[in-house]
């Protein structure tokens, strides 16, 4: 049974069909009408009224005509960079990041606010002062942003797990969803940071010609976000992908995951021999110098991440893993060269169209360039499929 998206007549849904064409313009660059129609199902003049509204909202523009076969040249249509955009907030203990971003994806301007205490009055004063000043350092006017995407470490809500030190609980009374709208006045998507990360990748990064694909994520523990057929799988409560939290073994005894794998567990490492490394420009610096320390943790971190990296796998049967985040493209690249990919695994097959571990978007505002993405990302992707 294949999942496929098409366009919907008459009984579906005007906004779904909206989504359809916006897609298909800003998947081929340049399209027109009738390509448009034979792609989505869509009949030519349920094309051309959409067109004419995306065109009267600024969503997109004319670009040229392109001449096939007889009749007059058929004009194009590309996505206007400037129609819309996407703010993205990343709520950390001590700070919140914010990035405004274009309809393509392209990053305009990004702030940051230190957070004195993460409380909720301190991050309403840290969000909306991020919002209005992204705003006025870009000239954006507000009734041009599509909507805002939040992000923040899992899990969410009161649950059995209690972490390494990496999670953020202030929201286990609170719907984030409701308390961001309201502090914000637009429309709010939340997700944990992994799952941000995720679909960033698949906006602007290695994963773009990915449908299905798992994001292991280096924030202050380890995360994973999973993307089945372009779609996120969030779980009941917004918590799948604590993968941080699976046990597995190092050093002869079973532990967290996280607690031997995530920028935390770095960190500590290199504390305890002397050598602080607050920042991904540290781990960099300290990376690039052959630091012992340094050294040894990435050599203890490979079992245990490989035994992770095989059951994601076989969980979810991946196109590809993708490891990324809040490291340093050197150390990223050395566990994506020195993980151990076990033949034990339905990933290990004949002609595959991509190699089973990459390496994606890296750097301490990964997350945040994933908030804004996941608006852009509802903005093209319809939420009605066809099963064939």
């Amino acid at each position: 049974m294949t999942d496929i998206v098409v366009g919907a007549n008459a009984e579906r849904s005007r906004n779904h069909n909206r989504k359809v064409v916006l897609g298909r313009v800003r998947a081929a660059g340049q399209i027109g009408r009738a390509e448009i129609a034979r792609a989505s199902g869509l009949s030519t003049q349920a094309v051309s009224n959409i067109i004419a509204d995306l065109l009267d909202d600024g969503l997109i523009l004319e670009d040229g005509r392109r001449t096939a076969g007889r009749g007059l040249p058929a004009v194009q249509y590309t996505l206007n960079p400037e129609g819309g955009f996407a703010l993205g907030v990343e709520v950390r203990p001590d700070a919140v990041f914010a990035t405004l971003l274009n309809l393509r994806g392209q990053t305009v301007v990004s702030d940051r606010h230190a957070l004195a205490k993460p409380d909720h009055a301190n991050i309403a004063t840290a969000v909306t002062s991020l919002r209005d000043r992204v705003l006025h350092m870009s000239n954006t006017p507000a009734d041009r942003v599509l909507g805002a995407g939040i992000v923040m470490p899992g899990p969410f809500g009161k649950s059995g797990i209690l972490g390494d030190g990496s999670e953020f609980q202030i929201w286990d009374d609170h719907d984030p969803v409701t308390w961001f709208s309201e502090i914000l006045q637009m429309t709010v998507l939340v997700e944990n940071d992994a799952n941000a990360a995720a679909i960033a990748e698949r906006i602007t990064g290695v994963a773009q010609d990915l449908e299905t694909y798992a994001f292991i994520y280096f924030g202050s523990g380890l995360g994973l976000g999973v993307v089945h057929k372009g779609r996120l799988m969030a779980g009941a409560f917004g918590n799948a992908g604590e993968i941080g939290h699976i046990p597995v073994q190092s050093g002869g005894q079973q532990v967290m995951l996280e607690s031997v794998v995530s920028r935390l567990s770095v960190q500590r490492a290199l504390a305890s021999s002397g050598t602080p490394a607050g920042s991904v420009d540290d781990l960099d610096r300290l990376y690039s110098q052959g630091n012992l320390p340094l050294l040894d943790w990435l050599d203890a971190a490979v079992a245990p991440l490989s035994t992770a990296i095989v059951t994601v796998e076989n969980l979810f049967d991946p196109q590809a893993v993708i490891l990324g985040g809040a490291m340093p493209d050197t150390v990223l690249d050395h566990l994506v060269a020195t993980i151990h990919l076990s033949d034990r695994s339905v990933s290990h097959r004949d002609h595959r169209d991509h190699p089973r571990l990459l390496r994606g978007a890296s750097g301490r505002r990964t997350a945040t360039l994933g908030a804004a993405t996941l608006v852009i990302d509802q903005a093209f992707t319809p939420t009605i499929t066809a099963q064939l």
